[in-house]
């Protein structure tokens, strides 16, 4: 099962300047037992802005820069490869981003994790719109933000309507 899994904002604020909008360790901490030990496919500049490869998971990136090169990761230079190759992996794996990669990926993911984060933010980046005659919600644990986690948030799960 291919599933995207994304934090978005008010507006579907993904991020800005190759950044994060927020602080929000639950997700995190939440994206982190949901994807590890799957695959995980992303772009080059999503890559960068973490930083290292993500533990317990194998790392796909997606770069069209010629000679870039990055340790623990497994590099690609389309998307269809780096599906190919997760696939390959593994039958479950996650699309992590960024906003490029969820909008070539939304036509074929048949599950989405969404962290809606309450909020209205400054953002250069967004994700597509969830269309509700495509996606139907089918689990949701909503969250008011404490000393940790500076914003209220809700776990989201949606299900494709017509699995292709």
């Amino acid at each position: 099962m291919i599933t995207i899994i994304a934090a978005i904002g008010n507006k579907n604020a993904l991020g800005k300047d190759n950044q994060l909008l927020w602080r929000l360790p639950a997700d995190l901490k939440h994206f982190k037992s949901v994807t590890e030990h799957h695959p995980v496919v992303m772009g080059r500049k999503t890559y960068e802005s973490i930083g290292k490869a993500l533990p317990n998971r194998t790392n796909i990136v997606v770069s069209r820069k010629e000679n870039w090169f990055a340790e623990d990761i497994l590099i690609v230079s389309t998307l269809k490869e780096a599906l190919k190759f997760a696939k390959k992996i593994n039958e479950d794996f996650f699309i992590i981003g960024g906003g490029e990669i969820y909008k070539q990926t939304l036509d074929v993911a048949e599950r989405l994790e969404i962290t809606q984060v309450k909020g209205d933010f400054d953002a250069d980046t967004f994700f597509p719109k969830i269309d509700p005659k495509v996606w139907q919600k089918t689990d949701e644990s909503c969250h008011e933000k404490d000393d940790k986690n500076n914003y209220d948030y809700c776990f989201q799960t949606y299900q494709r309507i017509n699995q292709k």
